[in-house]
């Protein structure tokens, strides 16, 4: 039986609070890839103002801190000022370096990021069942009957 939510590890990047509307750059939550060959970063926007230049990319680095972060080639996307509530994602596979984290590169006008989560799969046997991040909780279900909820 497949059940993906406990196959793949949910980490928020970037909270609602975090996005608000603003022309500042946003890095989201750094991310450990130990254990895992592949992320998906998907990110969420709101309100873009016309004439917002925004764009996303990944970025890695081999300390946690990130000080000296590196973008990854050909990961950057331009986001378009009349992409106003469209979801974006970049999908990595086996990053050269264990931290990994989302950057939002925001300028000269307002873009609302709504929210960003990273989604970690490939891990193999030694992670499962999968833990998720604080914040994260759900259920499964295997063919539910009708009914109230």
């Amino acid at each position: 039986m497949f059940n993906m939510s406990k196959t793949c590890k949910i980490t928020p990047a970037i909270l609602p609070s975090e996005g608000v509307a603003a022309a500042t750059d946003l890095t989201g939550a750094i991310l450990d890839m130990q254990g895992y060959e592949s992320v998906l970063m998907v990110v969420q926007f709101g309100v873009i103002t016309g004439g917002a230049a925004t764009s996303i990319k990944a970025q890695q680095d081999t300390a946690i801190a990130m000080g000296t972060a590196a973008d990854l080639l050909g990961t950057g996307q331009t986001i378009a000022d009349d992409d106003d509530d469209e979801t974006f994602y970049i999908d990595l596979h086996r990053p050269m370096e264990r931290y990994v984290r989302l950057y939002v590169d925001r300028a000269t006008q307002n873009a609302v990021v709504a929210s960003a989560w990273y989604i970690q799969y490939n891990g193999g046997a030694l992670k499962m069942p999968v833990t998720h991040a604080s914040g994260v909780s759900g259920e499964f279900h295997s063919e539910p009957a009708e009914g109230t909820a």
